[in-house]
């Protein structure tokens, strides 16, 4: 035990030391005279969070923003996400895309004049780093991925007409999946479902809180959260095992094994908030006085794999968005 300490305590100071010394940095070498410098920070590495990282920075080159990215991966690390913070505030980069609630509150602690766009982060006024959606009046703007929580939970109906119990799983540590966790759970009361919780603080916990609650209900629904879309795997094995359905948030998980969704595409919000920056790299707008955006459109996947595994039949007006992955 203290020699794995040990070992734990010198990697993270080996990570904090690369960090520091700049040799994670995506673009490396010397940034290309009177390109714009552009810090990425990233919470962790999944396809969502991937996905709008990678439509974001399709925006700025689609708009002729020359600019040189700094991407930054805290591997879910808090300590981490402090310190790219501090480098991007040390480096004065010209701003700041930050994916995900932890990261838009970490580079927000740091600096109160960089611009900071974020991405994949569902509200931003619960976040703390906004004063409200319309008016942020701080250095912060974006865009939200607020999904149509109350279209989610009747999607699950539509597959599956009969349940009377639904499980709801989140991870407590994620703003952004508690908000929508709260919303889900009163419009599945509403509709008359018993709802049993299920939440995890890591992803360590996902194993044991999934096996628990498909043990207790008819169906999942997991919302846009981090942690579970870090262990999807596990989930897709335990439905497997289960035979209980997964009816995730975004359309990553459900390509990864989950059963259907209706929700943002990634590329696209990242996309926005791409097109957001570059209106204020040239100088056409402030973070202050720019509104939150939100999704323009919502798609529907369902994955054919599962319907097979699970012996589900797909409603037919859904035929048309079934994948195989």
């Amino acid at each position: 035990m203290i020699i794995m300490r040990k070992f734990i305590i010198a990697a993270t100071v080996a990570l904090v030391a690369a960090l520091l010394a700049g040799s994670l940095s995506a673009c490396g070498g010397t940034p290309e005279q009177g390109a714009f410098q552009v810090g990425i920070i990233q919470l962790v590495e999944h396809p969502a969070l991937d996905a709008a990282r990678e439509g974001f920075i399709a925006a700025l080159s689609d708009e002729g923003i020359d600019a040189q990215y700094d991407y930054q991966n805290a591997q879910r690390d808090q300590s981490v996400l402090a310190t790219i913070s501090q480098r991007f505030v040390s480096n004065n980069v010209d701003l700041v895309l930050a994916i995900a609630t932890s990261s838009v509150q970490a580079i927000a602690a740091e600096t109160d004049t960089i611009p900071v766009v974020g991405s994949a982060i569902t509200s931003y006024e619960t976040a703390g780093v906004v004063y409200s959606n319309e008016e942020p009046r701080y250095n912060v703007t974006g865009a939200s991925d607020m999904n149509p929580i109350e279209a989610q939970i009747n999607l699950i109906l539509e597959f599956m007409p009969g349940i009377r119990s639904l499980g709801i799983v989140y991870s407590t540590n994620e703003p952004n999946s508690v908000y929508q966790a709260e919303i889900a759970r009163g419009v599945a009361e509403s509709l008359g479902l018993t709802v049993v919780e299920g939440t995890v603080t890591t992803t360590a916990d996902v194993q044991q809180n999934m096996l628990s609650i498909t043990n207790r209900v008819e169906a999942v629904f997991i919302p846009t959260d981090n942690t579970h879309a870090d262990a999807f795997a596990v989930v897709h094995q335990i439905s497997l095992d289960s035979g209980v359905p997964i009816f995730p948030g975004e359309e990553n998980m459900v390509l990864g094994g989950g059963l259907a969704t209706v929700g943002v595409n990634y590329f696209d919000l990242g996309y926005q908030s791409g097109l957001m920056a570059a209106q204020i790299l040239r100088g056409e707008g402030q973070p202050a006085t720019m509104p939150i955006q939100f999704a323009r459109g919502y798609t529907y996947t369902v994955n054919g794999e599962m319907l097979e595994e699970l012996n589900i039949s797909v409603p037919e007006r859904l035929r048309d968005y079934i994948v195989f992955p």
